[in-house]
C-alpha cells in the first residue's frame, strides 16, 4: 500500500518546527543549574520546621528510622566507569576504565569486601582485564590475590570510610545525630528546589541535598582534598548524586552513584541486586593485621625526593631515578630542573638538591613536559619558589587552573605564599641555554602524545621523550604508540639520538628502542601473549 505524503503540510509546519529547535538552548538555558542558589526564603519541603525535624522526614521518606538502623549488612554486584582525568592522552572527553563488582559491606564490624574486575583500556593486548580483592576497614587494608596480600591504597581506606559513615544506608542517621547539624542555603537540583542540611563528619561540612517533594536525599556535597590523583587540586568540590531508586526490603534505596568533582563528571556505578542482611562469611573479611597496617602508614601521594640513584648522563647532566626520574642540567648561566612531579615536598627536595649540588647557582627554570596530573602535581612548588616553568601551550590552560587551585584545608607553599606563575610557553622548537649542555625543546604533536614535549641535549647526542618510554617485564615496549610517535618526531626534526630516556625509564640505547619498535610493528608470533603492563604505567 502507497501512503500519500502532503509536501505543502510539510512546507506549512517547518516554520514552526524552527522555532520550536531554536527555542530549545533558550528554554533550556532558563532552567536553573545544579548548585544555584533558591532565592525565595525558607527550606522547601520542610517549611516550619527545624533541620532535623527535616532530616527525619527524609529517613521516613526512606522508610523509617528502624529500617535504616536494621540494615547491619549489604551486598550486591555493581558495574561502573570511571574517567582517568589524571592520565588521558589528550584531556577532555577523557577514556574510560570499567569495573564489575561484588560487594559485601558489614556495618557492624566497619568492614567491607570487594571483588573487583577491571578493564584498564591503557593495557597491552590481553592484558586489559584483570582481578584483585579489596578487603578493607577505615584504619587499613589488603589488596587480596593469587600472589597474596599487599597493602592497600590511602585512598581505598578513605573510600571504605565513606561507605560505612556516608552512603545512603548511614547518611542520614549520621546527619540526625550530629550535634551540629543546621540548615544551609536551599539549592536546585535538576530543576527541582531541595531544602540542604549541613554538619560535620570528621572534621569536614557534609550537606544533603532533601527533595522538596518526595523529601529523598539525592545528594550530597562537600569540599574535601583526596587521597588519589585527585589530591594535587587541593581543595575538591565533590557532588555525589544518589539515583535509581528501587525499593529494597522496605527501604527506598538508590541504586545510582554518581560523582561529580570540581565540574568533572568522573564515576559512575550502578548497583545490581542490593540486598540486606544476608548471611556473612567471616573468612571472606580475613587479611594479615601487620600487612593491612602498612597501607594506614603509607605517606600517599605526597612523596619524598630521594638521590640515592643518581646516574651521570654526562658532566653537569643529573639523573635522579625513581619511580618519577628527575634531571637536573648546568648550564652555563643557571641549573635546568627537568620535571616537577608528584608533589610539593618532592619538589621542594629536587631544588634543595639543585642548591647544595650547585651552591650559589641559580635555577633558571624547570621544564614540565606532559600534562599528566601525577607529572605536574609539584609544579605549584616551582612557582611558589618563583622559579620560571616551562610548559607545552596546550597545556598552559591546565596548568594556570592548578595553580590558582585553592589549597586552604591542607596549606601548601604556594597558598601561603601566593605567587603569580612565570610560564614559558613551547609552541615551536625551543632552545634554552647555550654551550656544552644547551638543549632544545620539541612539542611531540602526535595523536597520543600531543601534550608532551621532548627535550634534546644536540651535543650528547641525548633524548629525554618526556612519558612515553617504559617497559614491561619482558623488556617489550608498553604502548609501543607512543615511542613510535616519539620516532616520528625524532624524523621530522633530523635529530641524532644515540641515548633516550624518560620519566619512567633510565637510558637506553635509541637503537635498542628502534628494534623494539619494529619488533611491535610484526604480527605477533602463534601461541605468544605480551607480557603483563609494568607496575604503575
Amino acid at each position: 500500500m502507497h501512503h500519500h505524503v502532503d509536501r505543502n503540510m510539510f512546507r506549512r509546519a517547518l516554520p514552526a518546527l524552527m522555532m520550536l529547535v531554536l527555542a530549545t538552548p533558550a528554554m533550556a538555558a532558563d532552567l536553573p543549574q545544579d548548585g544555584e542558589a533558591v532565592k525565595e526564603a525558607g527550606h522547601p519541603g520542610c517549611e516550619g520546621i527545624g533541620a532535623k525535624a527535616c532530616v527525619q522526614r527524609a529517613i521516613d521518606a526512606m522508610g523509617g528510622s528502624q529500617r535504616l538502623a536494621g540494615i547491619h549488612s549489604a551486598s550486591y554486584e555493581a558495574i561502573g566507569h570511571s574517567v582517568l582525568a589524571e592520565q588521558s592522552y589528550r584531556q577532555k572527553p577523557f577514556i574510560t576504565s570499567y569495573e564489575r563488582q561484588k560487594v559485601t559491606v558489614d556495618f557492624d564490624h566497619r568492614r567491607l569486601v570487594r571483588d573487583v574486575h577491571l578493564t584498564w583500556p591503557e593495557a597491552d593486548p590481553h592484558a586489559a582485564e584483570f582481578d584483585t580483592t579489596l578487603v578493607a576497614t577505615p584504619q587499613g587494608g589488603v589488596y587480596r590475590t593469587g600472589q597474596g596480600q599487599s597493602p592497600c591504597s590511602l585512598a581505598d581506606i578513605e573510600k571504605t570510610g565513606d561507605t560505612l559513615a556516608l552512603g545512603p544506608e548511614r547518611l542520614l542517621l549520621n546527619a540526625a545525630a550530629a550535634a551540629d547539624l543546621h540548615y544551609a542555603p536551599s539549592q536546585w537540583l535538576r530543576a527541582t528546589k531541595h531544602s540542604v542540611v549541613e554538619f560535620t563528619w570528621q572534621g569536614s561540612p557534609v550537606k544533603v541535598l532533601l527533595n522538596a517533594y518526595n523529601h529523598l536525599p539525592d545528594a550530597l556535597e562537600r569540599t574535601r582534598t583526596f587521597k588519589d590523583f585527585w589530591y594535587a587540586w587541593g581543595d575538591v568540590d565533590q557532588r555525589i548524586y544518589f539515583d535509581n531508586w528501587r525499593l529494597v526490603q522496605g527501604v527506598e534505596f538508590p541504586t545510582n552513584r554518581v560523582d561529580w568533582r570540581n565540574g568533572v563528571w568522573y564515576a559512575s556505578t550502578q548497583l545490581i541486586g542490593p540486598a540486606f542482611n544476608g548471611a556473612i562469611d567471616a573468612k571472606k573479611f580475613a587479611m594479615d593485621a601487620a600487612t593491612a597496617a602498612k597501607s594506614a602508614q603509607s605517606v600517599g601521594w605526597n612523596r619524598e625526593f630521594n638521590d640515592n640513584k643518581r646516574v651521570v648522563l654526562a658532566p653537569g647532566i643529573e639523573l635522579y631515578q625513581g619511580a618519577w626520574n628527575t634531571t637536573l642540567v648546568k648550564q652555563d648561566d643557571g641549573v635546568l630542573v627537568l620535571e616537577a612531579p608528584i608533589s610539593g615536598s618532592y619538589v621542594r627536595g629536587v631544588l634543595a638538591k639543585a642548591h647544595s649540588e650547585y651552591p650559589g647557582v641559580p635555577i633558571k627554570a624547570v621544564l614540565s613536559t606532559s600534562d599528566s596530573w601525577p607529572h605536574i602535581a609539584g609544579v605549584r612548588e616551582a612557582v611558589a619558589e618563583g622559579v620560571p616553568v616551562y610548559v607545552l601551550d596546550l597545556n598552559k590552560p591546565l596548568l594556570d587552573r592548578l595553580v590558582d587551585a585553592p589549597h586552604h584545608l591542607q596549606p601548601d607553599d604556594l597558598q601561603s605564599h601566593p605567587k603569580a606563575a612565570h610560564w614559558m610557553v613551547v609552541g615551536d622548537h625551543l632552545e634554552v641555554g647555550k654551550g656544552a649542555n644547551r638543549v632544545v625543546l620539541y612539542p611531540l604533536r602526535g595523536a597520543s602524545t600531543e601534550r608532551q614535549y621532548m627535550v634534546y641535549f644536540p651535543q650528547q647526542k641525548l633524548l629525554y621523550a618526556s612519558d612515553t618510554l617504559a617497559f614491561n617485564e619482558d623488556h617489550t615496549l608498553y604502548d609501543p604508540e607512543l615511542m613510535y610517535e616519539v620516532m616520528q618526531a625524532v624524523v621530522r626534526e633530523h635529530l641524532r639520538v644515540d641515548t633516550v630516556y624518560a620519566m619512567h625509564q633510565g637510558p637506553t640505547p635509541w637503537a635498542d628502542v628502534r628494534r623494539l619498535i619494529d619488533e611491535a610493528m610484526r604480527p605477533p608470533a602463534a601461541g605468544k601473549v605480551p607480557g603483563p603492563r609494568p607496575a604503575g604505567a
